[in-house]
C-alpha cells in the first residue's frame, strides 16, 4: 500500500506512516538494503519484524533516502549521514517514523486491554490525572502515556532510566493532542510532547526543549 499519511508538524519536522499490507516478498523485491540491513534482516525470525524493518525503508524511500542513508549508532540509536534527526517505530500492520532538525523520538503503539494490566509498571504520578472507570479512554491516555515514555528514552538512551521512577508525563487532554513529560535522571529535561491517533493506533512523538 502506498503512504499511509503524513503529518506535517512545522517547516522543519514531518511524521510518515506506512499501513503494511504487501508481502515480505514484496517489500522485499521494492527495497535495496545495504550489506549490515540484509545481516539484520536476515537475522529476525518473525516475518512482522521484516516487514515492519522493510517498510520503514519504503518510508525512507519516500522522502528521497535509501537504506545506506541510515546508520545505527553504538546503542541502536538511528542517525542520517546527512545530519538530520530521525526516529522509527513500528507496531503490526503500521511503521512510522520522524524526520526533523531537532533532537526527536517517535513511538507507535496499538491500543489495547492489555496495557492496563501493566500500567503499575510504568505509571506513578500520571495515576493522579487518570479515571479507570472510563475504559475507553483509560487505554488511550495510558497508550500515550506509554508512547510519551518510549519517546523520551530513544531521545537520552541512558542505560538505567526507569520509565516509571524517572520519566514523568504532565496531564494529558485527548483534545488537545500535546502535553510535556519530566525526565529525572542525571538532571531535569523537559520534552515536548505531540500524539495523534492513528486507526486503533496511537502515535506519539517526543522534542527534547532546549
Amino acid at each position: 500500500m502506498p503512504l499511509y499519511k503524513t503529518i506535517h508538524h512545522d517547516s522543519n519536522t514531518q511524521i510518515l506512516i506506512w499501513e503494511i499490507t504487501e508481502s515480505l516478498q514484496k517489500l522485499t523485491s521494492e527495497v535495496v538494503l545495504s550489506k549490515n540491513s540484509a545481516a539484520r534482516l536476515h537475522g529476525m525470525k518473525s516475518v512482522v519484524h521484516q516487514c515492519g524493518f522493510l517498510s520503514v525503508r519504503k518510508l525512507l524511500q519516500e522522502i528521497g533516502y535509501t537504506d545506506f542513508d541510515l546508520f545505527y549508532d553504538e546503542f541502536g540509536k538511528p542517525h542520517l549521514k546527512d545530519g538530520r534527526h530521525i526516529s522509527i517505530s513500528h507496531s503490526h500492520d503500521f511503521s512510522t517514523l520522524i524526520l526533523t532538525n531537532e533532537n526527536c523520538g517517535i513511538d507507535l503503539e496499538m491500543q489495547r486491554e492489555k496495557i492496563i494490566r501493566i500500567a503499575d509498571k510504568f505509571v506513578t504520578t500520571e495515576f493522579d490525572f487518570l479515571n479507570p472507570s472510563d475504559q475507553s479512554q483509560y487505554i488511550k491516555m495510558l497508550t500515550v502515556i506509554w508512547g510519551a515514555k518510549e519517546a523520551v528514552f530513544k531521545i537520552r538512551n541512558e542505560a538505567g532510566i526507569s520509565f516509571k521512577d524517572h520519566i514523568h508525563v504532565q496531564p494529558i487532554n485527548l483534545n488537545r493532542n500535546q502535553t510535556t513529560a519530566t525526565l529525572r535522571f542525571t538532571g531535569k529535561i523537559t520534552f515536548d510532547i505531540f500524539f495523534e491517533e492513528i486507526a486503533n493506533f496511537m502515535v506519539v512523538y517526543a522534542f527534547e526543549k532546549v
